[in-house]
């Protein structure tokens, strides 16, 4: 009898385990889709078209800027932070894409500076040394962060002339999802 209970007990944890193993299949599989496909969605009407949050950001030398300083222009809009590995890999297409766009449509690539794991000198230094030659600012009191809901990098805005967001990609941008959201804004401007 003891041996019994011994093996039904036995044979329990095995079908836990093979059930834990089998749902953290699952979902591994459906989080793997939803990071690896990130896509850029689109506000199908005018009237779905939100107003983008406008916010204070401040460049290198630390003069204040305001997101609706640019209306009149498309703006690309990318958080991002030097620590991040998917935005570093995203810098390339968006240093092609300002070499191409760069006067049609106004890039605003700020970073989150926290001021402890992410500070001004260590996202500059990083620009510098890349290269790169697209602006960045610098989001030095997290109110971009604030008022867009930013709890993961990098995510980017795609801003009609109007000041309204046109797509957003949560995640990092392929070459042609970031021309995807340039046409959309060309297409509106």
């Amino acid at each position: 009898m003891e041996t019994a209970y011994k093996i039904l007990k036995l044979l329990i944890l095995v079908l836990l385990i093979a059930v834990l193993i089998v749902g953290a299949y699952v979902l591994y599989g459906s989080l793997t889709r939803q990071v690896q496909a990130p896509e850029v969605t689109t506000a199908q009407t005018e009237k779905e078209a939100t107003s983008a949050p406008d916010f204070t950001f401040y460049d290198l030398e630390g003069n204040s800027h305001c997101l609706s300083d640019f209306r009149g222009k498309p703006v690309i809009l990318n958080f991002w932070a030097s620590w991040c590995g998917p935005c570093k890999n995203e810098m390339p297409e968006f240093q092609a894409a300002f070499d191409t766009y760069g006067e049609q449509i106004q890039f605003l690539i700020v970073n989150l500076t926290d001021g402890g794991q992410e500070t001004v000198k260590s996202a500059s230094t990083y620009i510098t040394e890349q290269g790169y030659t697209f602006p960045v600012y610098y989001d030095t009191d997290l109110a971009g962060a604030n008022a867009y809901g930013i709890y993961a990098v990098p995510v980017t805005y795609f801003i009609d002339a109007e000041g309204n967001r046109v797509s957003e990609t949560m995640g990092m941008l392929t070459k042609e999802r970031l021309e995807q959201g340039i046409d959309l804004l060309l297409g509106a401007a």
